[in-house]
């Protein structure tokens, strides 16, 4: 009888280590993005509240840089902090599939 004991404790185990090394990836992104919005402000070379491609790429926002294309979503050649908290959020909650999409 110990047997089925062990496992269930073996798979909740298993179950919650993978919990944590997904958080922790998040984490990571989230703390990334985070020392982004730190910096965001001294990149913004001319104080427009928005960072350019090309300030991005100068300036000491590694995460937005990696991530420009996808945080401006718009594709308007800028970023805001919104733009990039608003990417952040979209990685931590991906949508939902959609109803027509198959796997």
């Amino acid at each position: 009888m110990r047997r089925p004991t062990i496992l269930v404790a073996c798979l909740l185990l298993a179950c919650a280590a993978g919990a944590v090394q997904a958080q922790s990836g998040l984490g990571l992104i989230a703390n990334q993005a985070q020392n982004s919005m730190k910096n965001f402000d001294i990149a913004d070379k001319n104080h427009d509240g928005l960072l350019t491609k090309e300030e991005a790429e100068n300036g000491p926002v590694p995460f937005i840089r990696a991530h420009f294309d996808e945080i401006d979503k718009n594709h308007r050649g800028v970023v805001s902090k919104q733009d990039v908290a608003d990417y952040v959020r979209s990685m931590q909650n991906p949508a939902p599939a959609t109803a027509g999409s198959t796997h």
